[in-house]
């Protein structure tokens, strides 16, 4: 954004790049509700204020998609959260569909409704939130002797660790009977299985490791 316009003066540059489309209601709207200086230039703006500046510029022609890429990145947590509490309530009540790339996993679990995970470029796991969130979950045992990693090990589990007598991973296709089962041929002498749901982070990250150590080369 030219650095030496306002707020204003950028709005009456990009308006007549969508002529008909361009609803000045809903510009004045938007222009109270994220309540910006309007006689600052937009170089002095925070950076809070420079992305809402650019939002309006964005939705006052009511698009039907409206892509960001790391919105979130370098706001501080009041702004962050005045800034998604702002577009949640405009995708609610228009009906947009919001298109998010970004790293900040616990921002994007609040807002998020469907996700997709990129490995090497490509989308390797796409899904509603809630359906990913069931699938995965994260397993700990303890075992009465300390063994070596079982060849075999079922496809789903993933970053599979033995250290003493203590053994994780994180299975990405939890079905409960099949856990045990897979448990009690695979690792004898489980003395204590606990499973927990993982947050989105977590399976992120739990991923990301699965996809580094596909990449390394085997000794």
């Amino acid at each position: 954004m030219p650095g030496w316009m306002t707020v204003p003066q950028l709005l009456d540059y990009v308006r007549p790049m969508y002529g008909k489309h361009w609803d000045r209601d809903f510009e004045k709207k938007l222009l109270a509700e994220f309540d910006l200086p309007l006689k600052t230039k937009l170089r002095s703006l925070s950076r809070g204020q420079a992305m809402k500046a650019a939002l309006i510029s964005s939705l006052a022609y009511r698009p039907q998609l409206v892509v960001l890429d790391e919105p979130f990145s370098g706001l501080d947590p009041l702004v962050r959260d005045e800034f998604l509490t702002g577009l949640l309530e405009l995708t609610e009540t228009e009906g947009w569909t919001v298109w998010i790339s970004s790293h900040d996993i616990e921002e994007v679990e609040r807002f998020a409704d469907r996700v997709a995970i990129l490995n090497a470029g490509r989308i390797d796991l796409q899904d509603d939130v809630e359906a990913i969130q069931a699938r995965f979950r994260a397993v700990e045992l303890v075992l009465d002797q300390e063994i070596p990693v079982p060849a075999g090990l079922p496809p789903q589990w993933l970053n599979f660790q033995i250290k003493g007598r203590a053994a994780r991973f994180t299975d990405s296709n939890y079905d409960e009977s099949r856990s045990t089962a897979d448990c009690q041929s695979l690792l004898p002498g489980v003395l204590s299985r606990q499973v927990r749901p993982m947050n989105l982070r977590e399976i992120f990250v739990a991923l990301a490791k699965s996809y580094r150590g596909q990449r390394e080369p085997q000794p």
